[in-house]
Formats: C-alpha cells, sequence, structure tokens
C-alpha cells in the first residue's frame, strides 16, 4: 500500500477557475476584514486568525486549461474588486456594436433589433485564461497558496462519508500502471471544508454528486460543446469590439446550436460554434458542425486572408436552474459549472461563477467563526445563492434550454413568451424538461427510420485555410501528455464499442470526439473493428464522459500539467 503525506490545510480549493480564484481571494479579505475589526474593538468575536488557503490545479500554470468565448459581464467582479481596472485586469476590448444573425445555408438575415439577452454593448470581451491567471496573481499577493499540476483525484472521507479532503494524482507512472523512476505519491490534502470548482463534468464532482446523492430531485444535466479558435485577420475584415451571434446553419432545426464571432484588438478573432450535446442523429460532429459554419460566404467573408493560431474546445451545464444539484454536503461547496450556474439564454456564465464563488466565501466564513463545518452551517451557500441575483438570473431562464428540444421554431416561439413572462414555459409539461444527451441521442436505424439520412459532411472538405482537421486543431491547441502513463480514458467495456455499438450507434465517439482520440480501427486477426483511444490529443473536454450512448467511458485527470495550454483563449 502507498504511503502518502498528508497536509492539513483550512481551505482547499480543487480548480483554479473563476469560481475558486474569486472564492478564495475573497475569504482572505473577509478574514482579515473580519480580523481587524475584533482587534480595533468594533466587532465582538473572536479572531479567526491564520487560515491555510489551498488552491490546486491539474494545469501546468493558471488558466492553462481555462477557456471560454468571452463576453464579460463585469457585475461580479466589481464587486469582489471594485478597482478591477486599475489593478490591471487584461481586458481586450469593450464592446461597442452588437449584432444578432440568422444564417441560411448561403445567406444572412440581420434582426433589426438584436435580442435583449444578446445585448453587450459595454461589456468586456476579454480571454478568460489572462483573467483567471491575472486573479491567480492577486491570490498569491494576499498569502494564498496555489499549487498548479496538482490535479484532484479523488475525494476523501471519514467513516461517516463527512468529506474530510481530496487526494491529489500520482506522478511518475508508467502506462502499466507501474511506478517509473520518478514516482511521486498524490498526497492527502485535509481540509476543513473543499470546494469544487472543477468546470463542467468535473471528475471529483460526478463520484461525489453520485456517492451522497446531490442530483436526487433534480432534472437530468444536459452539456453543450463549444469550439472554438483565434483567428489574426486583415485589417478591415472586422471592427474591434464587434460580437456577432448567430442562428441557424449549420445545425439543423432539432439540434440546439448557434457561432459568435468577437472583434479583439490587433486584428484578432475570437470565433466558434457551439453545438447541444442532446442532438438526435448520433452521426453529429460538433468539430465539424464548426467547421461548417466557417464556410458560410458571411463568416468565410471575416476570415479570409487571415491565419487561425489557436484551438480549444469545452464542454458547457445548460441545464440551469433544474439541473442544479444540492450545493453543499458535510465538508464540500460546489461552485461554477459544478453547480450550474450558466445562464443559457445570456450564454454567460463567469459573473455568475465569480458570485458564486464570493458566496462560497461568505459561507466558509460562518463556518470558520462558528467551528462548525458540516450542513447545518454550510447550508447557508444554498441560502445566499437563492438570496442573491444569481436566482434572479437563472430562475427567469429556468426553461430556455429546455425549450429546444422541441426544436427550433417552436423554440424560439417559447423562449421569447419566457422573456416576456419571466421564464414560464410554454406548452411544456415537466416531463418533457430535460433529456440527457446520451438517451436523447438516437440509434442509427431509428434516425433513418424518420426519413434521415446522417449524410451532413459529405461535402465539407478541410481546406488547411478556412477549415481543419481535428489533428491540425489539436496541435494548435498545443496539446501535450506524456505517452508513458495511463490513459485517464477508461473504457470499462470496450468489446461493446466493437459489437453493439457499431451497430446501433455507429460509434458516435468518433465524431462526438474534437480532437479526434476516438477511433475504429481493424483488428487483422478478428476483421472486426476495435477501439483505439489517442489519449495523448485530449483537450480535456469531458464530452466522450457525457455522450458516450452507454456510459462506459469515464473520464478521470491525468497527470498533472497535461492537456491544453489555453493561454491567450
Amino acid at each position: 500500500m502507498t504511503e502518502r503525506e498528508q497536509l492539513e490545510m483550512d481551505i482547499v480549493f480543487v480548480g483554479a477557475g473563476p469560481a475558486n480564484l474569486s472564492a478564495a481571494y475573497h475569504l482572505k479579505k473577509l478574514i482579515d476584514e473580519h480580523d481587524e475589526a475584533i482587534k480595533a474593538g468594533t466587532k465582538e468575536g473572536d479572531p479567526i486568525g491564520e487560515i491555510e488557503i489551498g488552491i490546486i490545479e491539474k494545469g501546468p500554470r493558471v488558466g492553462a486549461h481555462v477557456l471560454s468565448g468571452a463576453v464579460m459581464d463585469p457585475k461580479a467582479l466589481r464587486e469582489l474588486m471594485p478597482d478591477f481596472l486599475d489593478q490591471g485586469c487584461p481586458i481586450d476590448t469593450v464592446t461597442t456594436e452588437d449584432a444578432f444573425w440568422y444564417l441560411t445555408e448561403n445567406k444572412k438575415i440581420k434582426a433589426p433589433i438584436t435580442p435583449p439577452p444578446l445585448v453587450n454593448k459595454g461589456k468586456y470581451i476579454v480571454s478568460l485564461s489572462k483573467v483567471c491567471e491575472w486573479l491567480g496573481e492577486k491570490c498569491e499577493e494576499i498569502g494564498i497558496n496555489i499549487f498548479p499540476e496538482f490535479p484532484g483525484s479523488e475525494m476523501l472521507y471519514d467513516d461517516e462519508d463527512n468529506v474530510i479532503g481530496v487526494r491529489t494524482g500520482d506522478k511518475g507512472v508508467d502506462k502499466e500502471g507501474k511506478p517509473k523512476g520518478n514516482f511521486e505519491p498524490g498526497i492527502d490534502l485535509i481540509a476543513q471544508v473543499t470546494v469544487l470548482g472543477e468546470g463542467s463534468r468535473g471528475s471529483l464532482t460526478k463520484s461525489l454528486t453520485e456517492r451522497l446523492g446531490l442530483n436526487e430531485g433534480k432534472e437530468p444535466q444536459v452539456f453543450s460543446l463549444g469550439a472554438k479558435e483565434l483567428w489574426e485577420i486583415p485589417e478591415g475584415n472586422l471592427k474591434e469590439g464587434t460580437v456577432i451571434h448567430t442562428l441557424g446553419f449549420p445545425s439543423d432545426t432539432q439540434t440546439y446550436g448557434g457561432g459568435w464571432i468577437y472583434g479583439m484588438k490587433d486584428n484578432i478573432v475570437s470565433i466558434g460554434y457551439v453545438t447541444g450535446l442532446d442532438y438526435l442523429d448520433p452521426g453529429i460532429d460538433p468539430h465539424a458542425e464548426f467547421q461548417k459554419f466557417k464556410t458560410h460566404p458571411e463568416v468565410r467573408k471575416i476570415l479570409e486572408g487571415g491565419k487561425m493560431i489557436k484551438y480549444g474546445a469545452k464542454t458547457i451545464n445548460a441545464g440551469g436552474f433544474y439541473t442544479m444539484p444540492k450545493l453543499f454536503a458535510n465538508g464540500v461547496l460546489l461552485v461554477g459549472d459544478c453547480a450550474s450556474f450558466l445562464n443559457g439564454q445570456r450564454i454567460k456564465g463567469i459573473h455568475t461563477a465569480m458570485k458564486g464563488g464570493m458566496l462560497a466565501a461568505e459561507t466558509i466564513l460562518i463556518a470558520l467563526q462558528r467551528k462548525d463545518f458540516s450542513e447545518k452551517t454550510l447550508r447557508y451557500f444554498e441560502r445566499k445563492v437563492n438570496g442573491s441575483w444569481i436566482y434572479d438570473e437563472l430562475y427567469a431562464v429556468r426553461n430556455f434550454h429546455s425549450a429546444f428540444q422541441r426544436g427550433r421554431w417552436s423554440a424560439l416561439l417559447n423562449t421569447g413568451l419566457q422573456f416576456l413572462t419571466g421564464g414560464m414555459a410554454w406548452g411544456f409539461m415537466p416531463k418533457d424538461h430535460h433529456v440527457a444527451g446520451h438517451q436523447r441521442m438516437e440509434k442509427v436505424d431509428e434516425y433513418a427510420a424518420r426519413g434521415k439520412n446522417g449524410d451532413r459532411y459529405s461535402k465539407l472538405q478541410f481546406d488547411k485555410e478556412i477549415t481543419f482537421d481535428k489533428v491540425t486543431d489539436v496541435f494548435h491547441a498545443s496539446v501535450g501528455h506524456d505517452e508513458d502513463q495511463p490513459s485517464h480514458l477508461h473504457v470499462m467495456d470496450t468489446d461493446i464499442c466493437a459489437t453493439r455499438c457499431t451497430e446501433e450507434y455507429g460509434n458516435p465517439c468518433e465524431q462526438f470526439c474534437p480532437a479526434a482520440v476516438y477511433e475504429m480501427e481493424e483488428d487483422s486477426g478478428s476483421g472486426r473493428k476495435e477501439l483505439r483511444v489517442n489519449f495523448s490529443n485530449c483537450v480535456h473536454c469531458k464530452t466522450c464522459d457525457i455522450m458516450d450512448p452507454y456510459q462506459i467511458i469515464n473520464w478521470v485527470t491525468p497527470e498533472g500539467g497535461g492537456g491544453p495550454d489555453y493561454k491567450g483563449m
């Protein structure tokens, strides 16, 4: 049995994203203010004193695994740090112009009035990776410890299933699972409170919610996948500060999807496409949808003469209010995407993640004052969320994504009525709300029986100028994994891949993965196709864990430091 070092901390944050960085920063400030007030005699009680606060991050540095569009609503950041601009927050540019396009195959219909939820004038276009890097620096300046290359691999529990901390991943293990010469066992971080801010489909959050039943009584979570590229374009192709959102081409009317194009400084463009991971056609390829999007004449016009410089892909918890898990248990809180805080109608979650982190910090302060880290005190977090503008935003859009599971045309009518009526669902019963994507996907013969041939990409050519294959895009994601380590993509029964999945679904893993991780190759001995897993390509989006129709793929954290490098994204 491996002997592991134990390191006792007071509060451990798993994941250095916007929610946890905001939470850690706010918590340290609150503790300092609390103790100073007691020292000055303006507040009664005992000082909290020195508190060990640590943030562990699986990436090689803060921001390396952070990806978003992103137009940021500064509402929460302004609460966290009113002088954030003076403190050097890396804002790229301010939105000066909004547009909403409905795309047919060759034409665009520009909305005369941008839908109110998509009005971003005055908001900030940012690289979320850079913002998190900056927030990490601010945390370190006030004494918070950040440990990059330390993935959280396992939750730690006591005999009564109370969370008591987290175990970090082992380093220096070969692909057979044997220790190498540089082997370092993971560390057990023992904490009063562990805060999970792992992002979408976090591996610890997944195991925790299953073990403690935090999803009981909640609707199934649904996800979307956003694929993004950064382009350097010729001057004049798109004005800095322009924000364009699109609907229509190339998604079919039964698939949730839409694009974005953001004009940044120095002729850089953020462009991407979101595909709802609750589609019907098992042949849908979200990466190919994105590449098709760029072939539209109006989109191509912006990119022509330019150069693609970065790529990335990330899943998004899109279900919202009805899919939010229980946000607390003994010794643990959930924040950000783990807590399903995305406002799907506005396509924004940075501000809600930051605000949620701040409310988690305020709850932890109460727990430290009471010296009680059980549900009895930590339940205040959910009360604080429900009493904040997070609730106001998410409740008002509670039926937004589920409307699209009835198709685009009824959804446009339904969501318009929702906007006018504070989120009321029209023509829906509760059973029609969210259906998990892996359950909603139809089998090949079911889809064909409805007169659909599933041949979406026969005309799509990867010209390496506007459109790119997955392997080329993965190269531009700067992905790096040591190949002499165990695969972090655990396929529990590869025989299903070669038999049932081939016949029933046509091996959709080859399509839905945006990084060419999964390939079915013909075995010379048996003559049947067998699964090959190119785990070193993985961009950590977790789509496979979400969309596998048999739920036999389990994404776990690889060795610390491995994965994409989204610097500047």
